[in-house]
């Protein structure tokens, strides 16, 4: 039997695409206003101040005991933030802004249909939703702290309402995306173990409305044969009063949300006060490599880091109205609409549906109706709009202060698109690296003070400090015109904490392929010294799942 070997690329095969791109300097619009416009940042998040640098970013939250360690790097990989500190997220999303911000706008939820009517939800609403779902958790289902609750939701607000709840009552949120199977969530709940599945009963997708409660039935049986019982299954219904689905609901186990709500109205549960290492949700891999995993991320350091990385690599400021054109099934959801913005107390919206239904149009509509500052989607969905409508973005007086491409790498030319016609030259463009595992960026420009280049993403963000390593461990020295693997030295208050149930998974550095990196010079950012103890061993996170460093 011969083994089969995977095919080598060769420096030669990958420097053919090699082509040095021109930089673009951010507006002075936009400088004039950044949230990070002092080059002396840099100094403070230097490699001398880690991890104290990241103090920064803890004191964007609200503690109620502060830490006694920054960074507890006794056990590696296992790396603990902030400890001794304790936080709740929920509070630190919600509560703490009712008394500057209780009328102003926390989600704006956009459905498909252009006929229906957009949602609006202050803050005092999100607090009052979050407070009566988290009073169902907890009276009827009989959700505890560290308990987990499978979500398997569309985009709706329901969604971060869920997660919030779940986070109040220190309960760990599962988000399973509502594309996949139910299987797929059965297979997620079971490993898990979550006794709650909270579900919906359709949603609209491409003009359809797609009957979304079947894939329930379909969990709870996955889950069933893997050994595990989904006791109770929560519904919301898209349209009040009137259940989309043709899938029965079964007596004893399926419960309509809105029909528990009435039991809660009013309620008020206070936020239960959490170790800043205690989880707050698990999020899945895609598994399309392996058995899906589970990645654990923590309380404080994880909403510390989204919180930082939004205001200095978003320039989110409270009275922005930001769009994060994702979905909350995946990580970037997670980060970048929920619990990002929200901790910074600012407007964030939501779309239900495709981005290019109708019309190719939609997004740009979306954008000008509400005053969109900041826009947020993947190059998937760049290159998409530009081949249905390339001169759409022209028809809408809207203005972009500054605009993201996350997910994968983004061609240079498509990226011009991005900034000349999408954002009508007027946005910062920040391109970013990273993965589920990583919480929040790795890589990437900070808008106000380093330029753009086409189809890179930058440099390592504040406190990270990458290397570039060929296949023989061996450091690829800035200006060498060598590929290797982009690798970071040290840990950060996103990075996740473990694989759930299974810790000795993540034992070992982890690592997203062996893909190389062309134009290393700046994947490096010229930070080659040795690796301080803390910052033992180097996690490699190689390729570009998330954007191309280079």
């Amino acid at each position: 039997m011969t083994t089969a070997h995977e095919p080598q690329v060769s420096e030669a095969q990958i420097s053919v695409h090699w082509r040095e791109e021109e930089y673009y300097q951010p507006p002075a619009r936009f400088i004039g206003q950044a949230n990070a416009a002092d080059p002396a940042i840099f100094e403070r998040f230097s490699e001398q101040y880690f991890p104290d640098c990241f103090k920064e970013y803890a004191e964007l939250l609200t503690w109620d005991s502060y830490w006694h360690t920054i960074l507890d790097s006794s056990n590696p990989p296992f790396w603990k933030w902030f400890v001794g500190g304790r936080l709740n997220a929920c509070y630190n999303c919600v509560d703490r802004h009712l008394a500057t911000r209780h009328n102003e706008a926390a989600l704006i939820w956009v459905p498909e249909p252009e006929g229906e009517t957009t949602q609006a939800i202050t803050y005092q609403e999100l607090y009052q939703q979050v407070n009566e779902f988290a009073a169902v958790l907890r009276e009827f289902c009989g959700v505890e702290t560290g308990d987990r609750v499978t979500f398997h939701l569309p985009m709706v607000p329901q969604l971060p309402v869920a997660m919030l709840a779940c986070a109040r009552l220190g309960a760990i949120h599962s988000e399973v995306f509502g594309g996949f199977s139910g299987a797929a969530c059965g297979d997620r709940a079971a490993d898990a173990t979550s006794h709650v599945l909270v579900t919906m009963d359709g949603y609209y997708r491409n003009g359809q409305l797609v009957d979304h409660k079947a894939k329930a039935d379909e969990a709870v049986a996955t889950a069933h044969e893997r050994g595990h019982e989904i006791d109770k299954v929560l519904v919301w219904r898209r349209h009040p009063g009137s259940y989309g689905s043709q899938s029965p609901m079964v007596e004893g186990r399926d419960f309509f949300v809105d029909e528990l709500l009435a039991e809660q109205r009013g309620k008020v549960v206070d936020p239960v006060s959490m170790p800043a290492e205690a989880p707050l949700f698990l999020m899945y891999t895609s598994g399309t490599t392996a058995r899906p995993k589970g990645c654990q991320h923590s309380t404080g350091g994880y909403l510390a880091y989204v919180a930082g990385t939004s205001k200095y690599y978003q320039d989110i400021h409270p009275d922005d109205t930001y769009w994060c054109c994702a979905d909350i099934g995946w990580i970037t959801g997670h980060s970048y609409i929920v619990y990002g913005p929200l901790a910074l107390g600012t407007t964030s919206v939501m779309y239900e549906g495709a981005p290019a239904y109708p019309d190719p149009g939609r997004v740009w509509r979306i954008a000008e109706r509400l005053g969109v500052s900041i826009f947020h989607t993947a190059p998937t969905t760049i290159r998409m709009l530009r081949k249905l409508g390339p001169d759409e973005p022209g028809k809408y007086h809207y203005r972009f202060k500054h605009m993201t491409t996350v997910g994968e790498p983004i061609e240079p030319e498509v990226w011009r698109w991005y900034y000349e016609t999408a954002g009508k030259r007027e946005a910062a463009i920040v391109d970013t690296w990273w993965q589920t595992e990583n919480g929040g960026f790795l890589g990437s420009t900070l808008p106000a003070l380093q330029p753009m280049k086409p189809g890179s993403c930058g440099p390592g963000v504040l406190g990270i400090y990458p290397v570039i390593y060929d296949e023989d461990g061996n450091t690829v020295e800035a200006g060498s015109g060598q590929a290797g693997n982009i690798c970071i030295r040290n840990p950060w208050p996103g990075i996740f904490q473990t694989i759930w149930g299974q810790p000795a998974g993540s034992s070992r550095p982890t690592t997203r392929s062996t893909a190389a990196t062309p134009r290393a010079r700046t994947g490096t950012t010229g930070r080659t010294s040795p690796v301080t103890a803390p910052c033992r061993p180097p996690m490699v996170i190689s390729g570009s799942s998330a954007g191309s460093m280079t």
